[in-house]
């Protein structure tokens, strides 16, 4: 089974040693990465250390400050230039209708735009959008039924959202085509995959049945990044090993 990394999860060394950071994830065995940035590296750059270490970038998280107007052109050529097909708004607070109506807005402006040049745009979840707004207004309830948005969905935090990512992952499996593989004991605290409460097992089996590509995602740095996704790559490659 292949899986891929969000590189947030090695933030602690990419701003200093992108390459050396992509050197050490594709040693492990994770076949792809999922960018946060890109550290002022050129496209040029990031691309031929993706083929130096055979990685394929799976996608971008990318916020709508990188897809305005201004600067949407050279986000897109960016993306074509390392093969990225997938962009992916990693957050937002849609914390009133307002903000809900002019990220809806936005995103239907950008879609059909992305469309044509052979990328899809994704949302990243966390908890927040499964709770009332200031308004009242249940946040991924609006993107689901006013917006044709991709999801990807961050397993945990549905599941610190109180949900069930399994039930989540099927009854949406239309607008899924990549998840965050993740875990953690509840709430905003993380653990490497393996090390929590959440159903990792379950989701992956589920994603596998699907066809859905997984990133593995693991924020705690503990005792540093590295060390963290190798914890799970680990593991994952221990539960593949039984099947």
């Amino acid at each position: 089974m292949k899986y891929g990394l969000q590189m947030f999860s090695v933030r602690d060394i990419t701003k200093e040693d992108m390459e050396g950071a992509l050197r050490e994830v594709a040693a492990m065995g994770y076949a792809a990465v999922e960018f946060a940035g890109f550290m002022g590296h050129p496209a040029e750059q990031i691309k031929a250390w993706l083929d130096q270490y055979g990685l394929r970038v799976s996608g971008t998280h990318t916020g709508l400050a990188g897809l305005t107007d201004d600067v949407l052109e050279e986000t897109i050529a960016y993306h074509k230039a390392i093969g990225c097909e997938n962009i992916i708004i990693p957050f937002e607070k849609l914390e009133n209708k307002a903000a809900v109506d002019a990220f809806i807005d936005r995103v239907n402006v950008l879609q059909p735009r992305l469309a044509k040049e052979g990328i899809t745009l994704h949302y990243h979840n966390h908890d927040h959008e499964f709770k009332p707004n200031e308004d009242g207004l249940i946040p991924e309830e609006e993107i689901l039924s006013r917006i044709s948005i991709n999801l990807e969905v961050d397993t945990y935090w549905v599941f610190a959202a109180d949900k069930d990512p399994v039930a989540f992952l099927k009854e949406h499996k239309d607008r899924i085509s990549v998840i965050h593989l993740k875990d953690g004991i509840g709430g905003h605290e993380g653990k490497s995959l393996g090390l929590g409460k959440a159903p990792v097992l379950q989701v992956r089996e589920t994603a596998i049945a699907l066809g859905m590509e997984m990133v593995v995602e693991s924020e705690g740095l503990e005792p540093t990044g590295l060390e963290e996704v190798k914890r799970c790559i680990d593991f994952l490659k221990e539960v593949d090993a039984k099947i």
